[in-house]
């Protein structure tokens, strides 16, 4: 007889009248175990505020006061951003800043998270339930049960019936997003029209274009057909504040094409020189840099979200989400031969929204 290797016990073949597992022969089947049954869910065991009607009570104080709370969180956020200021060169504003306005925010999202985690646990209906799984689509009397289900969970959540809770949690939610619009606007001009700014740029008549990054100004003999120059206005690495907004609304691509290979409009006949064309390198999608220029086919190439722009029709879109042509920078060649701009751009550069002011 057989023996265990380990235990020396001996080993029982099985009976060969046992009847096949899945059609194997008898006496090789493997007699599987009996499946565990099915516990059930444990005896419901009521909350204090199930069975104490003045514990009901306070729970619901506390909730709806960690939404209040939650509300005096954001407006201190608010007034913390206005009574301490950034100060430039000064760390410690800095500090200041960062530090009140992070305790409102935290005050104002963290008194939220506790009172509905609270709400949640001492006051709504705590019963387990089964969720089946079943079609997307559902039968008319499914959908019609959905509607009873909504209204079940208005009741057994209160927040129809306890007005302090649903108001001061509408109250929170609102106040939370407030302090974020108001940090969003102090990151543009205080004392300026945002919408004017990003209406002009440095470009002015005889301004000169220059390499990007050296500041070289470049010569209408130096663009050779078929190249492609990232230009910035001259002056501009000379500036002390506000080198890259300006960089950001003023960046240009500069090109050179055959001449004949132009479909310039009648107004826009004198905005080119020889071939040479400039135009915004801020692409009028998202802002995204138009770097990549295809010389073949005279294209240029937005590769964050691949807009394309056809230069010889004035950069028009022929394929991507921008919705309109790459603004064209106006440019001649003053008396030494360096290409100079003509004027600022005639319309807004970047984004399509911005020209909607």
């Amino acid at each position: 007889m057989a023996k265990d290797d380990n235990s020396g016990k001996d080993l029982t073949a099985a009976d060969s009248s046992t009847v096949g597992h899945e059609g194997a022969p008898a006496g090789t089947a493997v007699v599987v175990r009996d499946a565990v049954a099915n516990p059930g869910f444990p005896p419901h065991r009521p909350r204090v505020t199930d069975l104490d009607p003045s514990a009901e009570r306070q729970a619901e104080r506390t909730v709806y006061t960690l939404f209040y709370l939650s509300i005096v969180g954001s407006v201190f956020a608010i007034v913390a951003y206005m009574v301490f200021p950034i100060i430039p060169e000064d760390p410690g504003s800095v500090r200041l800043n960062n530090l009140f306005i992070g305790l409102g925010l935290t005050l104002a999202l963290m008194a939220i998270g506790i009172g509905a985690v609270h709400w949640g646990k001492a006051l709504m209906f705590d019963h387990e339930g089964i969720d089946e799984r079943h079609p997307v689509r559902g039968t008319d009397e499914t959908r019609t049960r959905a509607v009873e289900i909504f209204h079940e969970a208005n009741v057994e959540s209160g927040i129809g019936r306890r007005s302090l809770i649903r108001n001061s949690l509408i109250g929170a939610l609102i106040a939370f997003p407030l302090p974020a619009v108001v940090l969003f606007r102090g990151l543009g001009p205080m004392d300026t029209n945002p919408s004017a700014l990003l209406s002009h740029t440095m470009w002015k008549a005889g301004t000169r274009l220059a390499i990007d990054p050296t500041g070289t100004p470049i010569k209408a003999s130096d663009v050779t057909l078929g190249s492609a120059f990232h230009v910035i206005p001259e002056g501009l690495q000379d500036l002390e504040h506000g080198k890259l907004e300006e960089k950001g609304k003023a960046a240009v691509l500069l090109m050179r094409l055959k001449p004949e290979d132009l479909n310039e409009l009648p107004e826009r006949k004198g905005w080119s020189y020889d071939g040479i064309v400039a135009y915004s390198k801020i692409c009028t999608h998202v802002g995204c840099p138009v770097a990549l220029y295809e010389q073949q086919t005279h294209n240029l190439l937005c590769p964050c979200h691949q807009s394309q722009f056809d230069v010889t029709n004035h950069c028009e879109v022929i394929f991507g989400p921008a919705k309109r042509p790459l603004p064209q920078l106006p440019i001649a060649v003053d008396s030494e031969g360096y290409l100079i701009a003509q004027s600022d751009f005639t319309e807004p550069v970047g984004p399509s929204f911005w020209e909607r002011h």
